[in-house]
C-alpha cells in the first residue's frame, strides 16, 4: 500500500520513511527496528535498504534477500498492524541510466515507495566509487580514486544528481546534498564559494520544478552537525511549497527518533505546517 505521505504529514510527527535493518549496512534487525517503533508510539515506518546494486559493495543488499526483506515486512504488519503500519520501501542507489529508480526490475517489486540518492559516482577513468561514509574513507578514495580534485567530485554528484531527478522512478529525494559533509571536512568553505553555491542553486530549482518530496535527513545531526539538506536551504524549499518529510536514516534501533524534535522546532519557526 503506497503511503498517502500529504495526509500523514499533515497529521501526525510519529512517522519515519528511511531505515536501514540487517538486509543492508544497519546494525539493528528489522524486528528490532520495528519494535522501537512501535514502543516509541510511532504509526508509520517505512523499510528502505540500500538497493542491490551490480558492483561490490559491503552497504547494499543482495538480490538474493530481496523475498525475504518482503515477506518480513508482510510479517510486522500481521503483527503490529492495529498499531503500526509497516511499508516496503527501498533506498534506490543512482548508478546512470541503465540502473536507477525507473528500472522494471524495481517497479516489478511491489513497493510502496522509493527513496532515490547518489552514492556513487564515476572516477575519471569511469570506476564507480562510493563517496559517501566516514571521511576517512572518502579521504582515502579522493586520492586513490579522484586525483584529489574535489572540485570534480562536487560538480559530478550535482550532474549525476540531475540525472537521477530526470530518469524519476522514485518518491521521496534522498539527503539531496550529502556530498556537502564530505567535501567540507576536505575543504573547509567549499559550500560558501561561488561555483558550489552556483550548482546547488541550480539543483534546487530543478528540484522545486520537479514536484517530488524531500527528505529532512537528520542521521547527521548529533555527530556532524549537519541536516541534509542544510538549514540554509530549508526556507527556499518551503516557500516554493516544496513536500517535505522529516527521516532519521536510522541504522540503529535507538536511533529511530534521532534530532527529529530540532528539525521540525526548525521547520516550526520557518512557518512549515507539519
Amino acid at each position: 500500500m503506497k503511503p498517502d505521505f500529504a495526509a500523514i504529514v499533515a497529521s501526525m510527527r510519529l512517522y519515519n520513511f528511511h531505515t536501514h535493518t540487517q538486509f543492508c549496512d544497519g546494525h539493528s534487525s528489522i524486528d528490532e527496528m520495528a519494535r522501537a517503533a512501535v514502543e516509541g508510539g510511532f504509526s508509520h515506518i517505512g523499510f528502505t535498504p540500500h538497493s542491490p546494486v551490480g558492483i561490490p559493495s559491503p552497504c547494499n543488499m543482495s538480490a538474493d534477500d530481496v523475498p525475504a526483506y518482503l515477506a518480513a515486512v508482510d510479517s510486522l504488519n500481521d503483527r503490529y498492524g492495529d498499531r503500526c503500519r509497516f511499508y516496503k520501501g527501498m533506498e534506490i542507489d543512482y548508478l546512470g541510466p541503465a540502473c536507477n529508480a525507473a528500472d522494471s526490475y524495481f517497479s516489478d517489486l511491489g513497493l510502496d515507495f522509493a527513496i532515490s540518492s547518489v552514492h556513487f559516482i564515476p572516477a575519471q577513468n569511469g570506476e564507480l566509487i562510493d563517496i559517501d561514509g566516514r571521511y576517512e574513507r572518502f579521504r582515502t578514495n579522493m586520492l586513490t580514486h579522484f586525483g584529489d580534485d574535489i572540485r570534480y567530485v562536487v560538480e559530478t554528484f550535482y550532474s549525476r544528481s540531475i540525472d537521477m531527478l530526470r530518469q524519476g522512478g522514485f518518491d521521496i529525494l534522498g539527503h539531496f546534498d550529502k556530498i556537502s559533509q564530505n567535501a567540507s571536512y576536505h575543504h573547509p568553505g567549499i559550500e560558501d564559494e561561488g561555483w558550489y553555491r552556483s550548482l546547488i542553486d541550480d539543483y534546487i530549482a530543478r528540484i522545486i520544478d520537479s514536484g517530488v518530496i524531500v527528505e529532512i535527513n537528520t542521521k547527521a545531526r548529533a555527530e556532524h552537525g549537519r541536516f541534509f539538506p542544510g538549514v540554509r536551504y530549508w526556507q527556499r524549499l518551503i516557500d516554493a511549497g516544496v513536500p517535505v518529510l522529516v527521516n532519521s536514516d536510522a541504522h540503529y534501533a535507538d536511533r529511530l527518533s534521532a534530532s527529529r524534535d530540532e528539525a521540525f522546532d526548525i521547520l516550526d519557526s520557518l512557518g512549515y505546517g507539519c
